[in-house]
């Protein structure tokens, strides 16, 4: 595999000629954007739908929000792999494309299940989107710019998470349910079409495809044990379905680990996890995916049950901490070098824990939302910016170029798979007995020090890959 070479400003590959860092940092950015928007955006609409919908059961509208995630979890994994053997580039236009007609199909859907396939296919492109767009920067972005990179990438999430709610809010008000994923479709064809002009060919690798059998027992098992957890609190921890979704998920993704012990192609590069700080980034970033996704399901629905918030005041009433997430992302991967990322984690980790606690010791103390909120938010909202940007340019540090969108697909899939038991776990003390909101947030302020933790671990890796 030939690799990128710095001329100028510009990278050069061998397959495709030069390559502008900063054309093919704004086009990952702006997949980045609309993947991770899209997650959170649906939300806002659940009224609309029940409406446009009153056929549909309450539990299968839950599918709008996770067919999506489901499916996104499910595939990370398989998508980076394919991307560093198709090509990135290829990924990269492909799976932005179906992401476009997937919207256009949503919102369109004159049916809910039609509007859960939509859904569900949408999250299937987004998983290709993500580890060929960030495999993409990693490959044409000079290692010292890396860093930096890495910094306005993650930025882009935390822009998503920002306009999210507020964004969902004002285009069902101001149009319907359908304006949530129509909006996706101009911005998908202008991503499209510049990618087609700027981004150049890789070169396909020597590597085979992925083993077929491991790569859909992944997809199936990931999807399973997520569709269980996510479920769980709606059907009944007991409920066989959800039993057979967990239990069944479980041993299907232990058969693909087995069979890529020793498959020539495997579905999952085991061997990056000899690296210690990349495999335990990989833990550092299955609990604070737990924390963050509980929060981000906790903080507009804890506005608007403690001060009767709109569900449009809710969503701007979390916008100032995901805005302090942005500068946050940028800061780090400007200023923090290489080898100090794991002090990030683990500062960042700790933040997030410190605006879980503020809200577990004044959760019903608290008189108005600038007394508590607001504080622990921008504290939270800090955390998240500094954790996950560190946790991305610690983990790729540790990987070749021709594995770039292969161990992103992992480190992705990790912190999804946390975002699953962080919502299941909320969901579950949400419905149970006693202060339901003390006990989220005393949970997402444990699973954030156990990521601080894990970021502390990785130091030692991180001293003996220091160059120089």
């Amino acid at each position: 595999m030939s690799t990128p070479t710095r001329t100028g400003d510009a990278v050069t590959d061998p397959a495709g000629g030069a390559a502008a860092p900063g054309r093919i940092l704004l086009l990952a950015c702006a997949v980045t954007f609309l993947a991770f928007l899209d997650a959170t955006v649906v939300n806002v609409a659940f009224p609309d739908l029940r409406r446009a919908f009153p056929e549909a059961s309450l539990a299968r509208l839950t599918w709008v929000v996770s067919g999506y995630a489901v499916l996104f979890a499910a595939l990370l994994a398989a998508a980076g792999r394919l991307a560093d053997t198709l090509g990135r580039r290829t990924l990269f236009l492909g799976s932005a494309l179906a992401f476009t007609l997937t919207s256009l199909a949503a919102s369109a859907a004159p049916t809910a299940d039609l509007l859960i396939g939509a859904r569900a296919l949408q999250g299937a492109a987004a998983a290709g989107m993500i580890p060929a767009a960030l495999g993409l920067v990693l490959a044409h972005t000079p290692p010292g710019r890396r860093a930096a990179a890495l910094g306005a990438w993650g930025a882009a999430g935390g822009l998503a998470a920002a306009v999210g709610p507020s964004l969902g809010g004002l285009l069902v008000e101001v149009w319907d349910w359908r304006a949530i994923f129509l909006v996706n479709v101009p911005l998908g064809l202008a991503v499209c079409r510049a990618a087609a002009r700027a981004v150049p060919r890789d070169a396909r690798t020597a590597r085979r495809l992925p083993d077929p059998v491991g790569t859909v027992a992944l997809a199936v098992g990931i999807g399973g044990v997520v569709a269980g957890l996510t479920q769980g609190a709606d059907w009944g921890w007991t409920d066989p379905a959800v039993l057979a979704l967990a239990g069944g998920g479980a041993l299907s993704t232990a058969v693909a680990l087995y069979r890529s012990r020793r498959h020539p192609a495997p579905a999952v590069d085991r061997d990056l996890w000899r690296d210690r700080v990349f495999a335990r980034a990989n833990v550092s970033a299955l609990l604070f995916g737990a924390a963050m996704y509980a929060w981000l399901l906790t903080g507009p629905s804890y506005l608007i049950a403690r001060w009767d918030y709109s569900v449009l005041e809710a969503g701007f009433g979390v916008t100032p901490g995901a805005v302090l997430a942005m500068a946050g992302a940028l800061v780090v991967g400007r200023r923090v070098p290489a080898h100090l990322q794991w002090a990030a984690v683990v500062i960042g980790s700790l933040l997030f824990a410190g605006n879980a606690l503020l809200l577990w010791g004044w959760v019903g103390a608290s008189a108005s939302y600038a007394q508590i909120f607001l504080p622990a938010g921008l504290l939270g909202g800090l955390g998240i910016g500094v954790a996950l940007t560190a946790l991305s340019t610690a983990a790729s540090a540790t990987l070749p170029p021709q594995r770039f969108a292969a161990g992103t697909g992992l480190l992705m899939t990790a912190r999804q798979l946390g975002g699953a038991l962080g919502i299941a776990a909320t969901a579950a003390l949400l419905t149970g007995a006693g202060d339901r909101w003390r006990g989220v947030f005393l949970m997402v302020a444990v699973a954030a020090v156990g990521a601080a933790a894990a970021g502390w671990s990785m130091r030692a890796g991180a001293r003996v890959s220091r160059p120089g």
